[in-house]
């Protein structure tokens, strides 16, 4: 009876430490063994250890996303293909190179022989090019999060907003409140603007992070374990959620696009207004020498009724 007994304990024991063992900022990790070690899914043969006290590198994460999309594994919690012969547009989604740290390498080429630069967020900074571009790392200092807040029955406060979403950022991504350098709220389109920046040459914290997560968050794509916990920002006692996201990144060095690489609406765009700006010359020219002539030919008429 008393072996029976320390079987049942030991099973209940064994079953009570493998509950605990899991990733709480990494849904899709592994976690096993005492101590509790957690590992990320890159290839058929190559897991990553990380660290899910913190949030996981974004170039970690992507890294596990291309894995899980390429064996059609899922990478949402609701949605996703209808019937298998569905796509999406994955221009930008791509599986990167990372250093040991999880930083993105500054040059990217998503295992093909184009190349481009990506600063610390992993966003495409240059044209692409051969894998001989030259890239040098370039962190990312400020970050503008455009979030539109579903309806609310009664307007909210801009400053009691504010206080809010850092309440929200600090407790959820670990983002200190002194990064929040300005919310900015317009009640008519339900549109908040938070700009989050850190000192240029520091590279802690890593902005991309809050970002990403942020973005899946919203997205209804949460990378937690448990998802049952949404981004929600707590404003006089109620609960804000979030409709939309869309995310700007500046650099501390300015991105090196050019015109030959520019997209056909934005090239179109360009050309528009250099053709107003043009026509404008053409009319003020014209209108200059329409002046002029109608004053030649009345010089001749005032001397003739002087004389």
């Amino acid at each position: 009876m008393m072996k029976v007994l320390i079987t049942l304990f030991v099973v209940v024991l064994v079953d009570v430490v493998a509950s605990q063992c899991n990733c709480n900022t990494m849904k899709w990790a592994r976690c096993d063994g005492t101590p509790c070690q957690c590992n990320l899914q890159f290839s058929s043969t190559y897991k990553q250890p990380i660290d899910c006290t913190t949030l996981i590198p974004k170039c970690f994460l992507m890294k596990a996303e291309m894995y899980r999309a390429r064996n059609n594994l899922t990478t949402r919690s609701i949605g996703g293909k209808p019937v298998e012969s569905a796509f999406v547009d994955n221009d930008g989604i791509y599986d990167p190179e990372c250093e040991s740290n999880g930083k993105f390498k500054a040059i990217q080429c998503n295992n093909t022989d184009v190349c481009w630069c990506v600063n610390s967020a992993g966003v495409r900074r240059s044209d692409k090019g051969d894998k001989n571009i030259k890239c040098d790392p370039v962190e990312t200092y400020w970050v503008r999060l455009e979030l539109k807040h579903k309806e609310v029955a009664i307007p909210l406060d801009t400053t009691k907003l504010r206080t809010g979403i850092e309440n929200a950022l600090q407790e959820r991504y670990k983002l200190e409140k002194k990064f929040v350098t300005e919310v900015q709220y317009d009640k008519d389109g339900r549109l908040i603007v938070v700009d989050v920046q850190k000192p240029k040459g520091q590279p802690v914290p890593d902005l991309s992070l809050m970002a990403y997560y942020m973005e899946k968050d919203i997205k209804a794509l949460p990378l937690f374990y448990d998802e049952s916990k949404p981004f929600e920002v707590s404003v006089e006692g109620g609960k804000v959620s979030m409709d939309q996201i869309l995310v700007y990144y500046v650099d501390e060095v300015a991105p090196t696009f050019t015109m030959q690489k520019l997209t056909g609406g934005i090239i179109a765009v360009i050309v528009v207004v250099s053709l107003i700006v043009i026509a404008g010359f053409l009319v003020l020219f014209f209108l200059a020498r329409r002046q002029k002539a109608q004053y030649s030919k009345a010089q001749p008429r005032e001397m003739e009724t002087m004389s």
